[in-house]
């Protein structure tokens, strides 16, 4: 199938399907005229990749675990003991930053807490009114 039904199937655009290509996550055929030439089964990746993208991992990551991955029944399935490594450590990296932001919403919260009631009032004020600040 050319770009444009894999588009239509998988609600991809085509210039991140062709994003996707450049990244080595799809590799479709080249026709004798030069076009691309997609295989039913690049569907399926097609939905891994937005899957894993979703997950909040990188295309390096899912160009390194994308061939360990299955979908089924809605569900990504690992399939080797490598994409597991990766994922635990994609798991890791995030609770270290979101323990990150935590400590800078604290942060924020004790700065915001400081401030003089007089400020306060005046912030909450256009903010209720929908003034610039």
């Amino acid at each position: 199938m050319q770009i444009g039904e894999l588009a239509d199937r998988t609600g991809v655009a085509q210039r991140l399907l062709r994003y996707y290509e450049e990244r080595g996550l799809l590799t479709p055929r080249r026709t004798g005229a030069g076009h691309r030439a997609f295989e039913e089964s690049d569907v399926p990746r097609v939905e891994i990749i937005r899957a894993l993208l979703a997950a909040g991992l990188n295309t390096a990551t899912i160009r390194i675990v994308l061939p360990c991955t299955e979908y089924q029944v809605g569900q990504l399935v690992p399939t080797c003991p490598e994409m597991l490594t990766h994922l635990t450590g994609e798991r890791d990296r995030h609770a270290a930053s979101i323990a990150q932001l935590e400590r800078s919403k604290e942060a924020i919260a004790g700065i915001l807490a400081a401030a003089p009631p007089e400020l306060s009032d005046t912030v909450r004020h256009a903010a209720l009114h929908g003034e610039p600040q």
